[in-house]
């Protein structure tokens, strides 16, 4: 029988394998650890970057780290953005690049992208990039002007298509706060087997405890695959938590992190975290059930439409939304769970000190 975890030392661990209470390493150290990022929207990632690296880091600390070539962005699951490394993009898309653009091949048909159209946008932005990277203004303009018409969604499809092939990537910021294009030159993991099972392990160390389901939400790689993957993993450990089979790591105290370690609160010393929108806390997860209660949900993506907003958790779950301080108001807090006075006050005092603001 599977070790039972008691569900608010599941948020526990998971706050700890998460690092919201911060931890020693740099930007990079932080995402190569968390193999990717979700990073659809931008100054999200680099605030949820900043939060999760060792103390005094700012957004600006997180931009360099784009800037030097430690980290980059791109489409390598889903269809979706992510921060990632060079290295974890390039195995990434070993796993799923096939597999994304089977998914979108009705989209590209919709969009009158056929093959001859992709390969003139892919030579145009390759002979660009080999200049200078570009934004991507720049390389709407490029395909435009040769008549590769980019509106109604055709610019960004071509840019996505790209980037799964390993053409190109997002990476360093232009004086504007612009995030450019530039070309990718890691090569793909050689071993599919070994990838997957780096992949996986990463996962459930920065997330752990996580299910199957969970695995399977994140990558859209099929169960069965995933499965035989994780066999292999040899520190992965199977527990329960609430009933439901799950996995961690063997060992989830990693060193140089005790100090991080965020054991369940009680009601008399409450963990309060801000985390930004789109956050692996909610996103890395099929089933949010552990950390959101239906209204919470609502609250986090108000009408479904695929926005998810900053969220306040109090010892791991979602107590409601926020937004910082802004010069012309003071931060707009909606809470849609009931706190009692003094964790109130933490709350309020953890959005007004909130620091890692951004210009992109």
């Amino acid at each position: 029988m599977n070790r039972e975890i008691p569900v608010q030392l599941a948020r526990g661990r998971r706050r700890q394998r998460q690092l919201l209470g911060g931890s020693p390493l740099s930007p990079a150290e932080v995402v190569e650890r968390a193999v990717a990022l979700q990073g659809q929207d931008l100054p999200a990632v680099l605030r949820a970057i900043a939060i999760r690296s060792r103390p005094g880091t700012t957004v600006d600390d997180v931009r360099q780290a784009f800037d030097s070539g430690y980290l980059v962005r791109s489409w390598p699951m889903r269809g979706t953005l992510f921060a990632t490394t060079p290295g974890h993009l390039a195995t990434l898309l070993s796993l799923t690049a096939e597999r994304t653009h089977r998914a979108t091949t009705r989209r590209r048909e919709q969009l009158g992208l056929d093959d001859h159209t992709i390969g003139r946008a892919r030579d145009l932005l390759a002979e660009a990039l080999h200049e200078r990277p570009r934004t991507r203004g720049e390389a709407m303009e490029l395909w435009d002007t040769a008549g590769i018409a980019t509106a109604n969604g055709r610019g960004y499809h071509l840019l996505m298509h790209l980037a799964v092939d390993a053409l190109i990537h997002w990476g360093r910021f232009a004086e504007t706060g612009h995030q450019l294009l530039e070309l990718t030159t890691t090569s793909r993991e050689a071993d599919p087997d070994a990838a997957l099972a780096q992949v996986i392990r990463g996962y459930v160390a920065a997330r752990g405890p996580v299910t199957l389901a969970d695995l399977a939400w994140w990558t859209k790689l099929p169960k069965t695959q995933l499965r035989k993957a994780a066999a292999t993993v040899e520190d992965l450990m199977e527990v329960s938590v609430d009933g439901t089979a799950s996995w961690m790591l063997a060992d989830d105290q990693e060193p140089g992190h005790e100090a991080h370690a965020c054991d369940p609160g009680d009601d008399a010393t409450p963990q309060v975290d801000l985390v930004p929108g789109f956050d692996e806390w909610i996103l890395g997860y099929a089933d949010r059930s552990l950390v959101a209660s239906p209204e919470a949900l609502r609250a986090l993506v108000p009408g479904g439409n695929g926005v998810f907003r900053p969220a306040v958790l109090v010892d791991g779950v979602v107590v409601g939304t926020w937004k910082p301080p802004r010069k012309s108001g003071g931060a707009v807090l909606e809470l849609v769970e009931k706190v009692n006075r003094g964790t109130r006050a933490k709350i309020d005092v953890a959005v007004e000190q909130w620091p890692h603001e951004t210009r992109a």
